[in-house]
């Protein structure tokens, strides 16, 4: 996950920074505990699509192996699984 990505996930999930002074590094950004929990659905969300994506690509033969049946069968299973568990 790139900091793009996080920072992306930070403002979707409601959290808000105030200036900082020039000097500074970073960004502080401030949230109660809803913004706090909508942040880790986000990156939970995000995370499970990658590990689909990751079974996806394996069962299409993205990874440079030979194709076989029962590999998709496995594969895909997993994904639909993996992406399952954000309906839950």
């Amino acid at each position: 996950m790139t900091q793009d990505e996080i920072i992306r996930m930070v403002r979707e999930a409601g959290f808000w920074t105030e200036k900082q002074p020039v000097w500074e590094k970073h960004e502080e950004w401030i949230g109660t505990g809803q913004e706090l929990e909508r942040f880790a659905a986000l990156v939970a969300a995000h995370e499970r699509e990658a590990c689909a994506k990751v079974c996806d690509k394996y069962a299409t033969g993205g990874d440079g192996s030979r194709y076989d049946m029962g590999r998709l069968d496995a594969s895909t299973s997993c994904a639909a699984a993996i992406r399952a568990r954000g309906e839950a």
